[in-house]
């Protein structure tokens, strides 16, 4: 059976957060949990910066549909009272999938997911709906991208971002005229026409994009991914679709190395995503712990270390999570230690990974080459049996 929900007010513009993807590219770090949970920054997860994003752009309302290993994500939301959303009339809705009519459960596509809540959405009667993932780090206005969309009078506005062109054929190509209409789209073209990626970001008048769905349901057709079925259906059916240009730091977290890299942004204070800029605040759900302690041993350089760690080794450009243990003459480079973490003495960690609740043994090593090594959560490096020095 549907979930019916009671009508609340009127908003001109909902969110619908798309986050139960499984995330198999993250290998270890996402066999548990929804990509979307997975942490990021030191005290963050990827999920934040939409959920902030929605704050700071004045979107009242936000359904957040989860789909893979939702409990920490669940956890983690809760009543969205951390990012400042939870409204009376609007806050945010945790919403998983189920059975309809049909016989139909699981999401088929990111489209395929807001078919599925087609109730949610109309009993807060929305004219726009914004369609976000919850797996890409980024800061951005939605407020600015709305005000474009009824510039233009579009029926559908599509996020993009410029890309080295020798990277395009990896993303959803939108090809457009002087006035950013768009007049074609690719995916994942051999030889692109142009550079202008996809963010999966998109702009919908409601009314426009519930007939679609609910058209194409009823008569067979698949309709189920935006950037597959419904975008290129807009445009052969001649609907004013625009191209919205982002022109800052924006990046798709689905790989080791993505994920890596961004974290490794992020330490930089003069870098766009600055956690320090209280203009735009990236907002998460943190337990309160102590002050980090640095013994006399202690070195660190160019790194962010959370409040709760005690750090007796040396520190080079990575982040230290919270209430994670560094062991004497230990040193950690250009890595990311996510919170918990235990690590031993005299251990070297490189161009790495490590997952939450990890512990290190006297000695270990983990060194990446040319590749980031991964330690999942829970993991244990080394042998625990070795004498101390």
């Amino acid at each position: 059976m549907p979930i019916l929900f009671p009508l609340v007010m009127k908003n001109e513009m909902i969110a619908m957060i798309l986050a139960g993807g499984q995330g198999s590219r993250l290998g270890k770090l996402t066999r548990t949990i929804a990509k979307p949970a997975v942490p990021f920054g030191g005290k963050f997860r990827i999920i934040d910066f939409s959920l902030s994003n929605c704050s700071n752009s004045g979107v009242r309302t936000v359904g957040v549909i989860t789909q893979y290993q939702p409990l920490e994500l669940n956890s983690h939301i809760g009543n969205g009272s951390y990012w400042g959303l939870d409204y009376r009339d609007g806050g945010v809705t945790i919403l998983q999938p189920h059975s309809s009519l049909d016989g139909e459960k699981w999401f088929e596509g990111t489209a395929h997911a807001i078919y599925q809540n087609i109730s949610f959405i109309d009993s807060h009667q929305p004219t726009y709906l914004l369609i976000l993932s919850g797996d890409h780090i980024y800061k951005m206005d939605y407020e600015r991208m709305l005000d474009f969309h009824k510039a233009k009078n579009a029926t559908a506005s599509v996020a993009v971002i410029r890309v080295p062109l020798a990277e395009a054929s990896r993303f959803g190509i939108m090809n457009t005229d002087n006035t950013d209409r768009i007049i074609d789209f690719e995916e994942k073209p051999a030889h692109p026409k142009s550079n202008l990626a996809s963010m999966g970001i998109y702009i919908f008048n409601w009314e426009v994009l519930r007939r679609y769905l609910t058209e194409s349901h009823a008569t067979g057709q698949n309709m189920d991914d935006f950037g597959k079925n419904v975008i290129p259906s807009y445009l052969a059916n001649g609907e004013n679709v625009f191209a919205y240009a982002f022109d800052g730091y924006w990046k798709d977290v689905g790989t080791i190395e993505s994920l890596w890299e961004a974290n490794m942004a992020f330490i930089d204070p003069e870098h766009e995503l600055n956690i320090r800029d209280r203009s735009w605040r990236v907002y998460s759900k943190n337990p309160v712990a102590p002050p980090h302690y640095l013994t006399k041993e202690a070195r660190v350089r160019e790194s962010l270390i959370v409040d709760g760690c005690y750090v007796s080794g040396e520190v080079d450009h990575s982040i230290i999570s919270q209430n994670v243990k560094i062991g004497a003459n230990s040193k950690i480079r250009n890595s990311v230690i996510m919170a918990n973490a235990v690590i031993g003495k005299n251990v070297t960690i490189d161009h790495a990974i490590v997952g939450e609740h990890a512990i290190f043994a006297d000695n270990a090593q983990v060194v990446g080459d040319k590749q980031i090594e991964v330690v999942g959560y829970n993991e244990i490096v080394g042998g625990l049996g070795d004498e101390e020095e």
